[in-house]
């Protein structure tokens, strides 16, 4: 049911969102060697955590929580210069809270112990609703529709829901309702996942955003820490007790909550591995991409560098600089070289006669001379040498980079030769 858009900000008014990011996201592979994966840059100019921290400021949650870990620094620094913007003066604020073992002498030890360990500040914060975010998802979302959801249930615990390919559902936990949206069944990245209700090709997937009263929460998580049986985890323990247990656990469809302006699909990407980051900055070079990174009235804020505006140069027949279906970020200089359906992130320079197709280029890479990238991403700072082709014959790519499993070529510094080069 519809609810006012008072009571909505009101909700938002009164919840803390808790956004995890301590994982590597060891699946990317070398581009996660030395930064989280929430911090990887994605779609030219911003983070991955951008999206999360996006949808709360523009759903009216300003209190907002970061639980860090793994090589943090790079993402501590983001948020650090990109948003400083929340003005405590009313109560707003981005708290990023690296495992300080408050309570243990541990390190996060899952998602659910990892919001455990920050209890002091929830109850600091005495908010009466706790909103649980992944941080190293890329979506548009109105958290205010999904707490209006479960005050309307008077859920203990609410999930955010996606329908997925039934193929792919084993590597989700996968939930089973009822008529009611009430979760009747959990079970964390199943071998045969159960088909949603009707759709036998389709399964129901946990987006790892949850909504709880605050008492509640603090009372589960007090419970599954004296568990010693339990590995503290929000998908293989929490849900699952909570479900068979009886509590009044529900499940939101997203295409209930997802803002989408043009009336499109739902977006929704896990960006877990070199072939599914590669394929959605791909879309974003489409004529109308389902992710509509223009939209005004829900903006995705970022960190935003002083830079001048892309310029090319050059208009010979055999050295023309341009782009055609491509992003093309500040800072970058196309000299003389040809850019087609890729992506560049900002203080991007491609030099005279070399060709990028299809390819994502992170920021300040340099592309010397005669240089060809097809079908590649190429980390932070890299200096491509002049000549080097790369994207066109995978086994003599699988001698010096990483090639996926897709045929997608990755490129580091490290091996290049060139070092780490801060590549955070």
């Amino acid at each position: 049911m519809p609810q006012p858009t008072r009571f909505v900000n009101s909700l938002t008014k009164n919840t803390y969102a808790m956004i995890l990011a301590g994982g590597r996201g060891s699946r990317l592979h070398q581009l996660t060697d030395w930064r989280a994966k929430p911090a990887v840059p994605f779609g030219g100019k911003f983070r991955i955590i951008d999206f999360a921290l996006s949808n709360c400021v523009n759903s009216g949650i300003r209190r907002i929580g970061v639980a860090t870990q793994y090589k943090a620094h790079s993402l501590m620094q983001h948020i650090r210069r990109g948003w400083s913007f929340l003005n405590g003066q009313f109560n707003e604020f981005i708290d990023v809270l690296p495992a300080q073992q408050r309570i243990e002498e541990m390190w996060y030890r899952g998602t659910a112990d990892a919001v455990f360990q920050n209890l002091d500040i929830l109850r600091e914060t005495n908010p009466d609703y706790v909103l649980i975010l992944a941080g190293d998802h890329v979506y548009k979302m109105d958290y205010g529709k999904l707490l209006a959801f479960h005050v309307d249930k008077k859920a203990d615990m609410t999930v955010a829901c996606i329908e997925v390919p039934i193929a792919d559902a084993s590597g989700f936990g996968v939930l089973s309702v009822d008529g009611e949206s009430r979760v009747v069944g959990f079970n964390e990245k199943p071998a045969h996942p159960n088909p949603a209700i009707g759709k036998p090709d389709r399964a129901l997937a946990s987006m790892g955003i949850y909504v709880f009263n605050t008492r509640f929460l603090h009372d589960q998580l007090i419970r599954d820490t004296d568990d010693p049986n339990s590995s503290h985890d929000f998908g293989k323990d929490i849900i699952p007790y909570l479900v068979a247990s009886n509590y009044r656990v529900f499940a939101q469809h997203f295409e209930d909550s997802c803002v989408q302006t043009d009336g499109g699909v739902p977006y929704w990407r896990d960006v877990g591995t070199v072939d599914s980051y590669w394929e959605a900055n791909m879309e974003l070079t489409k004529v109308t991409p389902d992710l509509n990174m223009y939209d005004q009235e829900w903006p995705i804020w970022t960190y935003q560098e002083q830079l001048p505006p892309a310029k090319f140069v050059f208009n010979d027949n055999e050295r023309r600089g341009m782009a055609v279906d491509s992003l093309v970020s500040g800072g970058c200089i196309i000299s003389g070289a040809q850019v087609r359906s890729s992506l560049l992130f900002s203080n991007v320079t491609v030099h005279s006669y070399s060709q990028v197709e299809d390819s994502v280029l992170l920021p300040n890479v340099k592309v010397a001379r005669n240089v060809t990238l097809k079908r590649v991403v190429v980390d932070k700072n890299c200096v491509i040498p002049e000549g080097l082709v790369a994207g066109l014959n995978r086994e003599q790519d699988a001698q010096r980079f990483f090639v996926s499993d897709k045929g997608i070529t990755l490129i580091t510094p490290d091996m290049l030769g060139q070092g780490i080069h801060n590549v955070r």
